[in-house]
């Protein structure tokens, strides 16, 4: 693969990142908040965001969009998102009309995978499972070294594994109940944590909630962290429950790793260790050693994995 630049745009379900890069250098790198808005105001935002990395790096040869959403690579559409209002929306080719470089479009759980393929904590691992968590959970394949994308490019939408068949109901537009998204993804972690700060008004999350702050994903992952045993306990909670997914992606799939990334990934070996310990308990063997890793590249995954996905497609086009 050469170092041509290209730009890679990673919209999630609260933010934009878009950034020019080079390999995994990045040459200019911006961050806009994608929270509140419909869907044409999201394509304005997409469109604004890459015409500013182009007119900041007029070498940039072609654009990577990771979309949280199903998509049809056919069509080049975003066919249904959970959590950001897209539905059938052609963004492939109404980014490139607009931006005038070509596009190529994938899930955005797909593009952090094939970052930490290519870049990261899977390097040189060419089956591996990628698990996003943060509003939601996103989920992406690499199976001999190239991106499963299913029968039209919807496939590995792993956050919307049912592990309780009868749980609370998954957010945003997914139709189901128990799903893992609905039970550990970053929201999730937030709402076990006010449930666990008003049962024990003594701790450190019992005290923020007492004076009124607002108990996310971020403040029981610094909790934690700082050794609240509370906020452990929320943590021993998603991650079982995170492992529960996990032995069942280890069982299908015999990856050489499930990498785990996004935003909770703060937490390290307080989410992992409970994931690791169900991933023993519950899969067959040999798919119960299975390696549960953090994943390396951070909140840049999907940006990364985005531009590397519009340098390798342009390429494969000659």
């Amino acid at each position: 693969m050469s170092e041509a630049e290209t730009i890679g745009v990673d919209l999630g379900g609260t933010k934009i990142q878009v950034g020019v890069l080079a390999g995994v250098e990045t040459l200019w790198e911006s961050r806009e908040t994608s929270r509140g808005q419909d869907q044409d105001e999201l394509v304005e935002l997409l469109v604004r965001e890459v015409n500013a990395a182009r007119a900041a790096r007029p070498e940039a040869v072609a654009v990577g969009l990771g979309i949280p959403a199903t998509i049809n690579q056919e069509r080049g559409e975003a066919v249904s998102a959970v959590n950001l209002p897209l539905l059938d929306l052609p963004v492939r080719d109404v980014v490139a009309e607009r931006v005038g470089l070509p596009v190529f479009l994938d899930n955005d759980g797909n593009v952090a995978a094939y970052a930490e393929f290519l870049y990261g904590a899977a390097r040189d691992k060419p089956t591996m499972v990628m698990v996003t968590i943060g509003t939601g959970i996103g989920g992406g394949l690499i199976i001999g070294g190239e991106i499963f994308r299913g029968a039209t490019g919807a496939g590995a939408e792993l956050g919307h594994v049912v592990i309780q068949a009868d749980g609370p109901p998954c957010q945003g537009n997914c139709p189901n109940h128990g799903c893992v998204e609905a039970l550990a993804s970053g929201t999730a972690l937030g709402r076990e944590g006010r449930a666990a700060a008003e049962s024990a008004p003594d701790s450190a999350l019992g005290k923020l909630h007492a004076e009124g702050a607002e108990i996310h994903g971020l403040a029981v992952t610094e909790a934690a962290l700082a050794g609240d045993a509370t906020a452990i306990g929320v943590f021993d909670l998603i991650g079982s429950r995170l492992g529960v997914a996990c032995a069942g992606f280890a069982n299908i799939f015999e990856p050489d790793a499930i990498v785990v990334g996004g935003g909770v990934i703060e937490a390290g070996d307080l989410l992992l260790d409970p994931a690791r310990k169900e991933v023993r308990a519950r899969a067959l063997r040999p798919m119960n050693e299975t390696p549960i890793l953090a994943a390396t590249l951070g909140n840049d995954a999907g940006m990364i994995g985005a531009a590397a996905l519009a340098r390798n497609e342009l390429e494969r086009q000659g």
